[in-house]
């Protein structure tokens, strides 16, 4: 639940850039806008507003369990999504990005701020071992760090 009448909200967003189009999309949690991004960026076919579908007819858990598990027929049930597509998703998610292992991983605390630095940094295009790797390093350093600042950590370790 948000903020009642007048109080503060925070929007993440994305601009999506094209040749006759500006179109910005906006998420109340990161772990949204990092499921759109690799949904948009690693999914061969899905766009922005079949993101934003994908988004808006399941809850993030739920499209992060039905990923790992391979249930198409759920995946499908979403408005505007058929079958071939929701076979795509889990083919180019779950076997070449490899966030089936990094989604069945179960914690919190760190472990959680891990695990969504992890999503993070895959949406931005780096490979799995390569963020795994950088992560480990930084969160034995900053343990109580959250995932933004781990993020902006990796990253800093891997450039």
């Amino acid at each position: 639940m948000g903020p009642g009448v007048g109080g503060e909200v925070t929007l993440l967003t994305y601009l999506h850039v094209r040749e006759n189009l500006l179109a910005l999309y906006g998420f109340a949690t990161a772990e949204e806008r990092d499921i759109f991004l690799l949904l948009i960026e690693r999914v061969t076919g899905i766009g922005p507003a079949i993101g934003m579908a994908i988004l808006s007819g399941m809850p993030v858990e739920q499209f992060k369990q039905s990923v790992v598990s391979g249930d198409i027929a759920g995946l499908s049930r979403i408005k505007g999504l058929g079958k071939k597509t929701a076979e795509r998703i889990v083919l180019e998610l779950k076997d070449k990005v490899g966030v089936g292992e990094t989604w069945e991983t179960t914690g919190d605390g760190a472990g959680t701020a891990a695990r969504d630095a992890e999503l993070g940094l895959l949406a931005l295009g780096y490979k799995q071992a390569a963020a795994r790797k950088a992560l480990q390093a930084v969160v034995a350093e900053k343990p109580d760090a959250g995932a933004d600042e781990l993020i902006l950590l990796a990253l800093r370790s891997m450039n």
